[in-house]
């Protein structure tokens, strides 16, 4: 069949190969199978999920053709954006390429949080790197939590007063 209005028919093409089931929606398992990083490993099952939510318009845990369109571009412009990072075109990203990356994109992180950062979504390694999949994810979880704490920083002063349950609120509200 052809594509629908506003729909790549590459990216048509690409839906019809990835919905094995053939129920005219991608499912994150199915979505977990058609993506891969740069070494060849599947993406995280976490981002997988978390994408699907961001274009999951029914809330139904799955997206139909015109979701997977939208979700191939933003995957294709984060793609970019990692390609720029990852200096030394290893196919993933180091501690200091990605501390050059949280600079370039205006956030003013310390070197010891980019290290935590490592520590949970880098794979173990003498020189842990972060793959695509997982840039994606620590980049849509720092936009989303930054967006939360602004809306409470609202003199732009780098600092709020939270609640305990204010700051759970926040998180879980962003996280889940």
């Amino acid at each position: 069949g052809n594509a629908p209005p506003g729909v790549d028919p590459e990216a048509f093409s690409w839906f019809q190969t990835v919905d094995v089931d053939h129920s005219g929606f991608i499912s994150v398992k199915e979505l977990k199978q058609a993506l891969v990083n740069n070494n060849w490993s599947s993406f995280n099952d976490e981002t997988c999920l978390l994408m699907i939510n961001m274009f999951d318009k029914t809330r139904s845990g799955r997206i139909d053709v015109y979701g997977f369109s939208a979700l191939l571009r933003f995957i294709q412009q984060w793609k970019s954006l990692f390609q720029q990072y990852d200096r030394d075109q290893s196919g993933s990203i180091s501690f200091t390429e990605l501390q050059q990356a949280f600079s370039q994109m205006g956030y003013n992180l310390s070197p010891q949080f980019s290290q935590l950062l490592l520590a949970r979504y880098a794979q173990r390694s003498p020189s842990p790197s972060i793959q695509l999949d997982r840039f994606i994810h620590i980049c849509m979880q720092l936009q989303s939590l930054t967006d939360a704490f602004r809306e409470k920083d609202t003199a732009l002063a780098g600092n709020v007063r939270l609640s305990y349950e204010d700051f759970l609120t926040m998180v879980v509200t962003r996280m889940l």
